[in-house]
Parts: structure tokens; C-alpha cells; sequence
């Protein structure tokens, strides 16, 4: 198995992204795989969700992007670590308008430390600019969760446009799956699924998170839903999951 950085993003909030990026890297780590997380997002909830006293962090990723601090690498437990985020963040399209060679500066922290790990997840935020275009060009594959609803599934053209675009500049960028999240058994939700499935045959994940209370339940209180909860199907899906994609890279 090779190292592998995969960036988790989707232009539109609330589908999960946060919580699948925790989850599959609290997975991976307890099967024994070196993980490194990175919170890109201002909103910072991948970083609360392990760390939830924001006074423990003292520097950020805006700190190394902007301002050309050492990546503050921060271990949470066994094989998982994290780069967290701030508040901060929120301004970083603005801070980094000026800096050369911006789009790629997250590459360039990371090309030291790439191989310490077995996998490193970037969580973007729900936005297509130009943080969101340093974890792409950071990343070794895409991957995109979406809910089962119609408006995520139109704006996958968007996210479509956007790799295309940036394959300019890395051939190599390519969506790498997609999966349903907070799936139910509303007529819409098999819908969705099924129009998914027929768009990205080749790239949908075969595993679907169901809709799960236990999953926001974990959040922010300093466990993985592996810790929370572990019989829940919140914990049953995303181990599930994540065998996928560790199967996947094998």
C-alpha cells in the first residue's frame, strides 16, 4: 500500500464532510494506519471535533499558510494526529490573494511529511476557491460526500468543472468516489442515489451512511463515533467505508 492524500470536499455545506473526514481517520487509525487530519475549514468543527477547548490551540494551519509558520501537527491519539484550524481561516481567500505561488502552498508543507503517514484527509471547506484549490492540488484523489438530495447532485457539475480545470496544472487530480451520507428510505433519497450512481458508476462507493443521531451526537465531545457509540450504524457504515477505501488504495 502506497501513502495516499485524499482531500474530502463538496461546495455545499452540510453534507457530512466534517464528519466523514473524523470518522474515517479515527477508523483508519485504530486499524493500525498512520492518519493525519488537516482542517481547512474556518467554521473549524473538524478540529473541535477532537479537540474541543479551543484555548489548547495556540497555532493554526492559517498560521503556517499565510504566514509561513512550521504546520502545527498536534497528536490526539494512537496513529492519529491533526493540523487544526481557526476562526481565522474565514479570511484566508483574502490573505492569501497576494502570496506567490498560492495555490500551492499546502502541497509544499506537506511534501516534508508526506511520509510519515499512511494517509493524510484534508477537510476543505464548502467553497471552490482558493484554499479549497490547494487541497486539490495537495491531494492524490477527490473524494465527495453528498446527501441524498437534489440540490448536492446539480452542484456536482460545478465540482466537476473544477478538477477538469485544475487538471491543467495536475493531470494526475481525479475524483476518486463519491458516497451517499444521511441516507433515509424516503422515495427522494433512492432517487438521488440511483441518478448518483448512473452519473459516477465507476467512482460511487458501494457503502451509504445511514442517517444516524449518534453521528452529531459524537461531535465535538472529544470522541471518534468509534468511541461514542460503537454499535451504532453511524459506526457500523463508516467502518464500512473506510474498508472500501483502504481496499481501494491496496
Amino acid at each position: 500500500m502506497k501513502q495516499k492524500i485524499i482531500t474530502f470536499a463538496n461546495h455545499k455545506g452540510g453534507v457530512s464532510k466534517t464528519t466523514s473526514t473524523a470518522s474515517i481517520g479515527a477508523c483508519m487509525a485504530q486499524m493500525g494506519k498512520k492518519v493525519l487530519l488537516i482542517d481547512l475549514d474556518g467554521q473549524a468543527n473538524l478540529t473541535l471535533y477532537f479537540i474541543p477547548n479551543e484555548d489548547d490551540i495556540e497555532t493554526s494551519i492559517f498560521d503556517a499558510l499565510v504566514d509561513g509558520a512550521p504546520l502545527p501537527v498536534k497528536h490526539i491519539r494512537d496513529n492519529l494526529d491533526l493540523v487544526p484550524s481557526s476562526l481565522e481561516m474565514a479570511s484566508a481567500e483574502i490573505a492569501l490573494t497576494n502570496l506567490l505561488a498560492r495555490e500551492q502552498l499546502l502541497s509544499r508543507l506537506l511534501d516534508p511529511i508526506r511520509h510519515d503517514y499512511d494517509y493524510i484527509l484534508i477537510d476543505c471547506p464548502p467553497s471552490l476557491g482558493i484554499v479549497t484549490t490547494n487541497a486539490f492540488l495537495a491531494a492524490d484523489e477527490i473524494i465527495v460526500p453528498m446527501t441524498p438530495e437534489l440540490l448536492p447532485l446539480k452542484g456536482m457539475r460545478m465540482l466537476d468543472a473544477f478538477v477538469t480545470n485544475l487538471q491543467r496544472v495536475k493531470p494526475s487530480l481525479r475524483l476518486g468516489g463519491v458516497f451517499i451520507a444521511r441516507f433515509n428510505h424516503r422515495k427522494l433519497n433512492k432517487v438521488v442515489e440511483q441518478a448518483v450512481k448512473s452519473r459516477y458508476e465507476s467512482i460511487t462507493m458501494k457503502t451509504r451512511i445511514r442517517e444516524n443521531i449518534a453521528l452529531a451526537e459524537s461531535a465535538g465531545s472529544g470522541r471518534s463515533i468509534f468511541e461514542y457509540d460503537p454499535n451504532s450504524n453511524g459506526a457500523k457504515d463508516y467502518l464500512a467505508l473506510t474498508e472500501e477505501i483502504i481496499s481501494r488504495n491496496q
